[in-house]
């Protein structure tokens, strides 16, 4: 259910951001820094219940498509007839943004990864996974990002761990803006 109101959610938002983005003229360069803030939801498979989250990043083209940095993000888990809890979880990642998509790339769609850690004041694990999304500039400095995540959890980094926790992951939507500067 939460999944198919995320769905619907990043649709309209990507029709509405892409019509006013039309008349923006901005792409980042090589040496130029992002900054984004974001939130969403995430849904953990086989389970009911559901979790706020709020990313804060940063990141450095080191050209006009590879971008690298770190997110911070904070989540807050809702949990029915039981204690909330709260994770973080610090997360370098790598995107590559496809420019020449739009006129003047003002729609940049990107595909991503990362590996980091997540922690709260009982555990602390490992995260590793694949981010893809879009940005659509409504001026020369200033987007709106729409970006998926899944985090796979391990404990040891090992191609047996990975393929034995696949599915125990989570699926992580945001949408923000961000700053390039």
């Amino acid at each position: 259910m939460i999944k198919k109101y995320c769905t619907a959610i990043a649709i309209c938002l990507s029709m509405l951001v892409t019509s006013y983005a039309a008349t923006a003229n901005a792409a980042q360069k090589k040496g130029d820094s992002d900054l984004q803030l974001s939130g969403g939801l995430f849904h953990a498979q086989g389970v009911e219940w559901g979790t706020a989250n709020v990313d804060v990043g940063y990141g450095y083209f080191f050209t006009d498509s590879l971008e690298v940095g770190v997110i911070q993000n904070i989540a807050y888990d809702f949990i029915d007839n039981a204690d909330d809890r709260w994770m973080a979880s610090t997360i370098p990642f790598v995107n590559y943004y496809v420019r020449g998509v739009s006129k003047d790339d003002v729609f940049q769609p990107f595909l991503g990864a990362f590996i980091g850690a997540s922690y709260n004041d009982e555990d602390t694990t490992g995260t590793i996974g694949p981010q893809v999304g879009f940005k659509s500039f409504i001026n020369e400095s200033t987007y709106v990002v729409v970006k998926y995540r899944y985090e796979w959890f391990f404990d040891e980094l090992t191609v047996d761990d990975i393929d034995n926790t696949s599915s125990d992951g989570n699926h992580v939507v945001s949408v923000g803006l961000g700053f390039v500067f």
